[in-house]
């Protein structure tokens, strides 16, 4: 049986909903993620106390389509004025193999970009537009984590209609999604946020506000074959990762070097753990800081008909916090900086112990094995 893994380095999962030669790659299935108590609102009651007639005449004046030109044609996606500078945000599947930029404001005016920062892992890529309107005023973030059932609306340009919101509500958070379309490196992007308001093909790059008209997210994911599941990326990420793309064109993710499944029951029977969470080690990366550090297992065995792996490090703790399951370990290690040194608490033949790992920076995608 093949065995399946996953990679607990930065992260990064992509819909790329720009629409022609730039995707429209589906998101897969995914993990819910249990994140907080419910509001004692219902969603019903909390759309009604959001004016969305009001959010779009302040909103989408600072929203763009971003239009693309590459060797094998023409794209089509969304962005947002990130500050006076005439800085905005999109995503960075949208303009990953453009020759040319065009941005059109909501008026109707059209401007050249040229891209200044792109990164892979968190899908992000900021442009430089000379000459912004007046009228397009930077949006602020709000980098809190949204709770569930927080309505929201999504704008951008989805299938090319120009000036479009949809609402709906915050269906979850802390999402982890596989990422890099079907013909490149796979890798995920943590921390998610998922979306009941509509995006489709186009609207990638675009924002996806709160009542305020703050930022919660980039829109960028849908689930192939569902209906009101988007994802997005959190503003928490685009304040982490934005500025360095401005400074230096790149942003450097903490890289670990494993790759890792969660002790689920089954895996937890196969290695005689009294414990079912935390994050089984597969492989050690050659040459990773967590190389002569963490120990990857020894093999598989056949339990109930499935290929459990064996003696591998169990992960349990990084420095202090609890890790449930990969998307724990990949959500910490987006909150540290390559250099930073991490103690991880593990299960080891039976005992624990803590050992401390100073992380790298993650190789590009398809380099990290």
């Amino acid at each position: 049986m093949r065995r399946q893994t996953r990679l607990l380095v930065g992260v990064l999962v992509l819909a790329l909903l720009g629409t022609g030669p730039v995707g429209a790659v589906q998101a897969g299935p995914t993990k819910p993620v249990e994140s907080g108590e419910p509001s004692a609102e219902t969603p019903a009651a909390m759309q009604d106390a959001c004016d969305y007639e009001s959010l779009y005449d302040e909103t989408i004046r600072s929203v763009v389509t971003v239009q693309v030109l590459t060797a094998n044609g023409q794209g089509l996606g969304s962005g947002f004025v990130y500050d006076d500078e005439g800085h905005v945000v999109t995503n960075q599947h949208v303009v990953a193999n453009a020759s040319t930029v065009e941005i059109q404001f909501n008026r109707g005016e059209w401007r050249t970009a040229e891209v200044v920062g792109r990164d892979a892992y968190s899908d992000l890529a900021v442009l430089d537009v000379n000459d912004t309107p007046d009228y397009a005023d930077p949006l602020n973030l709000e980098p809190v984590v949204p709770d569930p059932g927080q309505p929201v609306a999504a704008f951008g340009s989805p299938l090319g209609l120009s000036g479009t919101i949809t609402n709906g509500i915050v269906s979850g958070t802390n999402r982890s999604l596989p990422a890099g379309g079907p013909q490149g490196p796979q890798f995920a992007i943590p921390n998610s946020i998922q979306t009941t308001a509509a995006i489709n093909p186009g609207n990638s790059g675009g924002p996806l506000v709160d009542c305020e008209g703050r930022v919660v997210a980039v829109n960028t994911a849908t689930l192939s074959g569902s209906e009101n599941t988007g994802f997005a990326v959190p503003a928490s990420q685009v304040e982490r990762v934005v500025p360095s793309l401005i400074a230096n064109g790149s942003f450097a993710h903490s890289f670990l070097g494993i790759t890792s499944v969660d002790v689920s029951p089954i895996v937890a029977d196969a290695n005689g753990l009294n414990v079912t969470r935390g994050v089984l080690v597969r492989q050690v990366v050659p040459d990773s800081p967590a190389d002569g550090v963490l120990r990857g297992d020894r093999g598989t065995e056949r339990v109930r008909g499935i290929e459990v792996p064996v003696g591998g490090d169990v992960i349990l703790a990084i420095d202090g916090e609890n890790v449930s399951s990969g998307e724990d370990l990949s959500s910490y290690l987006t909150r540290t900086r390559p250099g930073e040194t991490v103690t991880l608490t593990v299960l080891r033949n039976g005992e624990r112990r803590r050992v401390e790992v100073e992380l790298d920076e993650r190789p590009p995608p398809g380099e990290e094995l």
